[in-house]
């Protein structure tokens, strides 16, 4: 996603994405390769869902790029939220719909305002910030789906699934390093030259 948010954003907004970025993110998708490990033995229909969320993504991200700030990122967040609750009753005709306990409903409940929230600071961040800057951190979410995965199932992850871990940490930090030093180097002054 962050690959193609960028890529996007330098073709159909003219945002600048040096080199340096733009490999920081390629070796960030190195290290989600590393983790979701594809092949066409688990391409499958389900596989088609993915990337039209990608897609769906990619254009909101770019649409709340070039909205109005006057329009809320709230908004933009229901929204969004909005048309995935929509698809998901679209795909429930087709599933096994089973009865769901007290428990179940409140932790779904309580993802729903995390989803709702995540949805508003990632809009808002999509708006103010650079995009190359914003996107490499949506690999992010594949480290804490592993800090998670281990915390609530105990499923502990495979060597590979670690190294992609560290790849995206590693990116990200590099990132956040880089942007401070460019944005240091904007706001020194220039020195003054001898007459």
């Amino acid at each position: 996603l962050p690959l193609t948010v960028t890529l996007a954003g330098a073709l159909f907004l003219g945002e600048a994405v040096g080199w340096r970025r733009l490999l920081a993110i390629m070796v960030g998708f190195v290290g989600v390769l590393l983790i979701v490990k594809p092949g066409s033995a688990g391409f499958d229909h389900h596989s088609l869902y993915v990337l039209g969320a990608v897609l769906c993504v990619t254009v909101r991200d770019l649409t709340a790029r070039r909205m109005s700030r006057q329009v809320p990122s709230i908004l933009v967040a229901l929204t969004a939220a909005a048309g995935v609750t929509g698809f998901a009753g679209v795909m429930l005709l087709f599933s096994d719909v089973r009865p769901m306990g007290v428990t179940a409903a409140w932790q779904l409940g309580g993802a729903m305002v995390f989803v709702l929230f995540g949805y508003v600071c990632s809009v808002a961040a999509m708006r103010i910030g650079e995009i190359g800057v914003v996107a490499q951190f949506r690999y992010v979410s594949l480290v804490v789906a592993l800090i998670l995965g281990v915390a609530v199932f105990g499923d502990w992850p495979l060597a590979s699934t670690l190294a992609g871990a560290a790849l995206i940490v590693a990116m990200g930090i590099f990132t956040l390093a880089r942007e401070r030093r460019l944005r240091l180097a904007r706001a020194a002054p220039l020195p003054l030259r001898p007459r």
